[in-house]
């Protein structure tokens, strides 16, 4: 399979930088990460403690920005890294799903940068990040069936399935992770400014967190508008060259 960020949706937005990690088969719902997910929540909380609120970083003000500059209200329509930093700030905990789930979730709240976790299986050949037509299906986590509004972001497969309501602000419940997920695609996208070395840390910590906690090969790779693709290798293997952009 195959990712990437349109054209129209790169030309929008040049800064945009995304990082992609891909797992094949072998995730499993039973491997133990409690304690590297307390890790990176703890950053998340030391970083509120020392910075303030989360509306005042620069990653989640880059997003706010977007959201505004696509018609959205940033306060009704929060990024995703926003929305679990907010809750961790509240609520000094984040709820648990799914080991992976739970992992990508600290690491999304540690670095500030939103990070989805699909379930490959659920998702048909290629996905691309860009603008609806409006026709695309998308289920919620209710189980309801909506379509994006035409010219809102959301990941689109080849059967025109929506995998996401206004970009980084919804996961779709059709491809989230659950017990029997074995191959995902993790994609974690940034649009503040030095954001691809912050990027390349985060594609690095989850790497190393797959090779730690589930031995799996994982492929990951950096992309940016000069190299905006990922193909996804017929078999993988645990360094990181081994997938990446392709022509």
């Amino acid at each position: 399979m195959q990712f990437e960020h349109s054209a129209q949706l790169r030309a929008a937005h040049p800064d945009l930088i995304a990082g992609v990690v891909h797992v094949a088969d072998g995730i499993t719902a039973d491997a133990d990460r409690t304690g590297s997910t307390a890790d990176h929540l703890a950053e998340a909380r030391r970083r509120l403690t020392a910075d303030g609120s989360e509306s005042g970083f620069p990653e989640i003000q880059a997003w706010r920005r977007a959201y505004a500059a696509m018609g959205l209200r940033p306060t009704r329509y929060r990024c995703a890294a926003e929305a679990l930093l907010r809750r961790l700030r509240l609520d000094g905990e984040l709820p648990r799903v799914h080991p992976l789930v739970d992992l990508c979730n600290a690491v999304s709240a540690a670095y500030a940068i939103p990070v989805a976790v699909l379930d490959l299986d659920r998702v048909d050949g290629d996905l691309v990040v860009r603008p609806a037509h409006g026709d695309e299906t998308y289920l919620s986590f209710a189980g309801d069936t909506e379509h994006p509004d035409p010219g809102e972001v959301t990941f689109v497969d080849s059967v025109g399935r929506a995998h996401a309501r206004r970009w980084t602000n919804r996961q779709s419940g059709w491809s989230a992770v659950r017990a029997g997920t074995s191959s995902v695609l993790i994609v974690a996208e940034a649009l503040h400014q030095g954001a691809e070395p912050a990027v390349t840390r985060l594609v690095d910590t989850l790497v190393a967190e797959l090779t730690d906690g589930w031995s799996v090969p994982a492929t990951a790779a950096v992309l940016t508008a000069a190299a905006p693709r990922f193909c996804a290798p017929a078999a993988t293997t645990l360094s990181r060259p081994a997938g990446g952009p392709c022509s």
